[in-house]
């Protein structure tokens, strides 16, 4: 009875299991990259599965919840701390502030709070709904330079970028890829800026949709020969095979990941990252944080950027 009443108690591990269980196996199936997304998740939830086990006393339960939470962190860890360098400490910075804002939210007071706390010397917004762009001079006051709110036939990805330094915006195609994109006269030196929102993922969507943003998005990219930095919603984790597609594809590097923007209304560790910031190698993060709340479903990124560093070839003797 005892040993059929341990196994009753292992039922829940189950979710956090196969989500374990998909990552390792690394498949770009559709039904496993769905589970990859939900690592973070799935970690918390074994470990308090790990917990309860320990206050129940069900040795057995406690080491097997402890192998799923040890094999979780570890496939989680790329997602929070991707390989990439950083900029020297005393190396000039630029301060990006990237969210998907919420169609529905209307709290712009908010929205404002949260730009100023950052400080960003780059605002790039995703989703404005129509609260949003009805006070956008309010929402960006300090920011003299933007591009054009962008309405490409879908509400849910209105954008704008807004900048404290000159850009002139490019890049508009009928391609199916719903992005901004700029050109900005920073201090250090001409970049590119490029705010997206990718389609959700199958089985929400149709599952080809993401693959094809993805392409358009690389196409895009690849002839810009200047610094690039790609932030949105890219409704994916960096370890997902959309997020592992535009690491490769575009030979990027991924911002930080912890703690998770999605949905803002649970505790940061349980939440997922699909709210992204990517850059070219020629550039490096050096700190990436969450904003305050601006009232919306995800949590807005504070990322600080800098010039990578430059490589010397050892002298040869």
């Amino acid at each position: 009875m005892k040993f059929l009443f341990s196994l009753f108690l292992l039922i829940p591990l189950g979710g956090p299991a196969l989500v374990l269980l998909a990552s390792l196996v690394s498949s770009q199936h559709r039904w496993a990259d769905i589970l990859v997304q939900f690592a973070a998740p799935a970690l918390v939830g074994a470990v308090i599965l790990l917990i309860t086990y320990l206050l129940l006393r069900q040795r057995l339960n406690q080491l097997i919840a402890l192998v799923v939470a040890a094999g979780l962190a570890f496939v989680a860890w790329p997602q929070w701390a991707p390989e990439g360098g950083r900029p020297a400490p005393e190396a000039p910075v630029i301060r990006v502030y990237s969210a998907n804002v919420w169609i529905h939210n209307s709290d712009v007071e908010a929205m404002r709070r949260s730009i100023e706390a950052a400080d960003p010397d780059v605002i790039m917004l995703i989703e404005m709904g129509p609260a949003t762009r009805g006070q956008v001079d309010t929402l960006l006051a300090g920011y003299p330079y933007r591009s054009e709110p962008a309405d490409q036939g879908d509400v849910l990805n209105r954008a704008i970028i807004a900048a404290r330094f000159p850009i002139t915006e490019f890049g508009r195609r009928p391609d199916g890829l719903h992005a901004v994109m700029v050109r900005g006269e920073t201090p250090l030196g001409p970049m590119n800026f490029i705010i997206t929102h990718l389609t959700r993922p199958w089985p929400f969507e149709a599952q080809e949709g993401q693959l094809h943003q993805v392409d358009s998005l690389t196409a895009r990219v690849t002839p810009l020969t200047e610094p690039v930095v790609i932030a949105g919603d890219f409704n994916s984790v960096t370890t997902g095979r959309i997020g592992q597609m535009i690491r490769s594809d575009m030979d990027l590097n991924a911002a930080p990941g912890w703690p998770g923007t999605w949905p803002s209304a649970l505790p940061g560790p349980a939440r997922i990252t699909i709210d992204q910031v990517y850059v070219t190698r020629d550039l490096a993060v050096r700190d990436r944080q969450l904003g305050q709340s601006t009232g919306s479903d995800h949590m807005p990124v504070i990322t600080e950027i800098g010039l990578a560093p430059v490589e010397t070839e050892a002298a040869v003797p």
